[in-house]
């Protein structure tokens, strides 16, 4: 039989003129099984997918995200004796060094009522913040060798981070309320209460739009993770987690800076309705929505710029 032709005799018409000799012998053994592919249907590997088609997939696999959120909860503390226990005795231990330092020696419980119940929701719903700050900053860093070994929308690494740190809020929550109910100052329980799920959702949507934001800046400028824990103290002390804003009243310009913090907002609310039994104000309601819905708005679509651009360096 002639190379140039088919079992039947005839000479395929969209077989290019000339091919490597690997292929050409190829062609010739399998004719029936080897066609050109059309290039117009091919899309590169890792290239960023519409926005709409890119929230899609990220969709399908909440299940996985969840079940990888799990595992990695209960992974992070398996060779510690006090395993996820940690979880609620750091808190616990950072709430009483901090009562220590500004509550008795720096008096800096004065003027605030329920002192205790004040510091222990700041502590606990900080540290749930900077948990999912500072992981996601570093999840495409840490996950690398994941984006260069499979196809999957990057963004699920800083929402990971932060679905983990919603798992390990559970038994801190747990501990917290059962430390507000066994202070010595009691608080006052109203229907208010029922709107801190509210309060933790937004708290949980600004973090998630924190993390995809900061994914980014990082994969981008590794040097910024060194900058951020020292950024996340400054934020500490700008929240009035352990003292009143109240004691810079006559700096109006620091009070402004300060109510017009995401997370001051947060831990107001969350005091109004769990302490002192009042419904936030509904300016504080209108500030954190803003801070959570655009925080996220941002976040996703500054992440989502980048997606062909992560685990290349």
């Amino acid at each position: 039989m002639n190379a140039q032709t088919t079992a039947s005799g005839s000479t395929p018409a969209h077989r290019p003129a000339a091919y490597g000799g690997l292929y050409a012998e190829l062609f010739e053994k399998e004719p029936a099984v080897l066609e050109v592919v059309s290039a117009g249907r091919l899309t590169p590997v890792g290239a960023r997918p519409p926005i709409r088609a890119y929230l899609a997939q990220l969709w399908n696999r909440r299940h996985f995200l969840w079940a990888e959120a799990r595992a990695k909860v209960t992974s992070g503390t398996r060779e510690t004796l006090l395993g996820q226990a940690w979880l609620v005795v750091k808190p616990i231990m950072e709430g009483v060094a901090y009562y220590l330092i500004f509550g008795m020696l720096l008096s800096g419980s004065a003027g605030i009522e329920n002192f205790l119940g004040y510091l222990v929701i700041g502590v606990f719903l900080f540290q749930f913040a900077t948990q999912c700050v500072t992981g996601g900053a570093r999840s495409i860093q840490s996950g690398r060798n994941l984006i260069r070994a499979f196809t999957f929308p990057r963004a699920s690494l800083p929402i990971s981070v932060v679905l983990r740190g919603v798992l390990n809020l559970v038994p801190t929550l747990a501990a917290m309320f059962l430390i507000l109910l066994t202070l010595p100052e009691q608080e006052r329980w109203t229907g208010a209460a029922l709107l801190f799920p509210v309060v933790l959702a937004l708290q949980t949507l600004f973090v998630t739009g924190l993390a995809l934001l900061l994914a980014r800046l990082t994969s981008m400028v590794p040097d910024l993770n060194q900058l951020i824990g020292v950024a996340m103290r400054f934020w500490l002390y700008g929240s009035a987690v352990f003292f009143s804003i109240e004691r810079f009243e006559k700096y109006p310009w620091i009070v402004g800076l300060m109510e017009a913090n995401p997370m001051y907002m947060v831990l107001d609310a969350a005091r109004d309705c769990l302490l002192y039994g009042t419904v936030p104000a509904v300016s504080t309601w209108v500030g954190l929505s803003a801070w959570a819905l655009g925080t996220l708005a941002v976040g996703f679509v500054f992440f989502w710029k980048g997606e062909e651009t992560y685990g290349r360096a």
